[in-house]
């Protein structure tokens, strides 16, 4: 039997910590791979941007401990590549500033694999802008430096020319340089850099949990010792550290710090996760839903080949109108079918996805929930119309009810259903928990209240009594409450953009009075 041809390797810089920071080529590799080799630095919500069925391989550092030797990688790569295999190595910050992405080249260069690099945003670059410290400043300098904190294993030495370093007037970037930093500063000292030189160290930089520390040279190392810092931290030197109280601009914002849980199918959450990131919250999507195909597409089709008998189409959610559209094309019918059809939507977000397709909504209630339809619909003579509903296979009885004993017909047909998430979501969300890293947790229906339950293990349920719960409404804050726990926020208007202000406003509240 012959060997099959060799796949490929992508090279892909994964950024410093915001999954917003990886590129538009590195998503595109991801997105083709079949293995993926990532490190303890990799935002894990990149991981969803690879294929579901991909297989996902942790080769991270942690604390001076390699999972996997560099050799051992470099083997890894070769071998998946020689099954013929696309292999992404997702690696933090950029592949070639220190990332050993050279020698990944290299080896796989010399066993005939071909590859390709995505260069990444440096933690150099962005961890310093979002620490609100510039590099470079006309007035201050115009040369930025940088450096290695870090020895290998056989060396008790970083091997750099201190006294030059020492001399040069611009800024000075150590990596990987925590647990060396009374190294760092003795040479720096000795050589004659100015005591008085600040100094900020940036932990955890462009994520929710940064934090920053500023000094000088001569006290920056006692700084250190104080708090503990600890890796992954970024040293600058230099006097445009100066600029930090001029230029902060991530660390202010209204919900920095801030871990929010957004339960969100992954096709549906970027919105939520967006509103919640401008705001400065580390916005993680762990969807406790997939919205899929319903289990049999019979009572829908018959359905659609019937519209004509219908006087109304009712939609609840933007799902139920994609499910419904989708089909309708799958069945080889068009928008010409609904002539003559009212359309009666809930909620803006669903008018809009109707409104997209060039459609009218005829009806569309003040408030987002069924009770406000019906009392729109009221208006109307419902006695002897025929009318169609397509949402999810288990939802709410009160709208169909309600418009049958208005002596209106109503045909429920099941256009989508909601299904449990992977494992992987699961595990990741209960260790979020145990570890008491989430702040608040966003629930936009009833049913990802059921699932996120389902999914929470029963030692970690008294630990939401610690967490913020974020309902978009009251039917969903009602779910909550079947579970023993109170919402905490309950926006007037039952939209993400609402919900997003109401936890914005719950955090503010819960402030002491001299908080900034």
């Amino acid at each position: 039997m012959s060997r099959p041809e060799p796949g490929k390797v992508y090279l892909i810089g994964a950024g410093p910590g915001d999954p917003g920071l990886l590129t538009l080529k590195g998503r595109d590799y991801l997105s083709r791979s079949q293995v993926v080799v990532y490190d303890h630095l990799v935002n894990k919500a990149i991981l969803r941007h690879a294929p579901r069925n991909a297989e996902l391989i942790y080769a991270g550092k942690k604390a001076g401990h390699a999972t996997l030797e560099q050799s051992e990688i470099n083997a890894l790569l070769i071998s998946r590549a020689k099954e013929g295999k696309i292999v992404s190595r997702l690696k933090g910050g950029d592949p070639f500033i220190f990332g050993r992405g050279g020698e990944e080249a290299q080896a796989l260069q010399q066993q005939g694999i071909p590859f390709a690099v995505a260069p990444g945003v440096s933690s150099v670059i962005a961890v310093s802008a979002y620490a609100g410290i510039p590099l470079t400043h006309r007035t201050l300098s115009s040369s930025i430096s940088i450096i290695t904190g870090s020895a290998e294993k056989s060396h008790d030495d970083i091997f750099i020319d201190w006294e030059n370093m020492a001399r040069r007037t611009g800024t000075l970037v150590f990596l990987m340089g925590a647990r060396r930093l009374p190294v760092i500063v003795e040479k720096l000292l000795e050589f004659g850099k100015n005591p008085k030189t600040p100094v900020a160290i940036v932990r955890k930089g462009s994520t929710g949990k940064q934090k920053t520390w500023t000094g000088t040279l001569d006290t920056i190392v006692e700084i250190a010792m104080r708090d503990q810092i600890a890796p992954p931290a970024l040293t600058i030197i230099g006097e445009v550290v100066r600029m930090k109280p001029e230029m902060d601009w991530y660390e202010t914002l209204p919900l920095f710090g801030k871990t929010i849980v957004v339960t969100r199918p992954e096709h549906q959450a970027a919105g939520l996760i967006d509103l919640l990131q401008e705001k400065g919250a580390d916005a993680i999507n762990f969807p406790v839903i997939q919205t899929v195909a319903p289990e049999d597409w019979t009572p829908l089709d018959a359905a659609l080949g019937r519209l004509s008998t219908y006087q109304g189409l009712i939609f609840t959610s933007v799902n139920g109108v994609d499910f419904f559209m989708q089909r309708l094309k799958e069945t080889r019918r068009d928008l010409r079918d609904l002539k003559g059809v009212r359309i009666y939507a809930i909620g803006p977000k669903t008018e809009q996805a109707i409104r997209d397709l060039g459609l009218r909504v005829d009806v569309r209630p003040e408030q987002f929930v069924a009770e406000s339809l019906i009392q729109s619909m009221s208006q109307e003579t419902l006695k002897g119309k025929r009318f169609l509903l397509p949402r999810a296979s288990v939802a709410r009885e009160i709208l169909p009810e309600q418009i049958r004993d208005a002596g209106g017909e109503i045909d429920v047909v099941p256009a989508y259903q909601t299904i449990a998430p992977d494992a992987f979501f699961k595990t990741e969300l209960n260790q979020s928990l145990e570890n008491g890293e989430i702040d608040a947790v966003t629930f936009t229906s009833s049913s990802t209240v059921t699932n996120f339950m389902e999914l929470v293990e029963p030692a970690n349920r008294a630990r939401l009594s610690q967490v913020a719960l974020a309902c978009i409404g009251p039917i969903t804050a009602d779910t909550l409450k079947q579970y023993g726990f109170e919402a905490s926020v309950v926006p007037k208007d039952y939209t993400v953009e609402a919900l997003a202000e109401g936890i914005e406003s719950f955090f503010n509240s819960a402030k002491p009075p001299d908080a900034s």
